[in-house]
């Protein structure tokens, strides 16, 4: 019988210690806390763009083509503004229809029984 090796997976206390300094320890609340701030610097990326492609505007001096391109940065930064709210909005409706909190702090992923 000293020949046979312990058999860990029928213990219960196998298992990968925490590395030091982590502060998350659910894979749900780190997608959660990943994608708010993915849309939060979104929002203010597009903020940004929208307040360039205005003061672009503004210091054109009637030239044709820096207004076309003050047009163009302000279009773009509300096609982003649209993409953020779907974005938005479908995480709002994974929520809803799954139960998925991914937007929320206890976000939880669900599990295989």
């Amino acid at each position: 019988m000293s020949l046979v090796a312990k058999v860990y997976a029928q213990s219960g206390s196998v298992g990968v210690p925490q590395p030091p300094g982590m502060q998350i320890t659910d894979v749900g609340l780190l997608i959660s806390r990943a994608v708010s701030v993915a849309l939060m610097v979104a929002a203010i990326a597009v903020f940004v763009f929208l307040v360039w492609g205005g003061v672009q505007w503004i210091t054109s001096g009637g030239d044709k083509g820096k207004v076309e391109e003050a047009r163009g940065r302000i279009t773009n930064a509300l096609i982003g503004l649209a993409i953020v709210a779907a974005a938005w909005a479908i995480m709002n409706l994974v929520s809803y229809f799954f139960g998925v909190d991914v937007l929320g702090p206890g976000a939880t992923i669900p599990t295989a029984y």
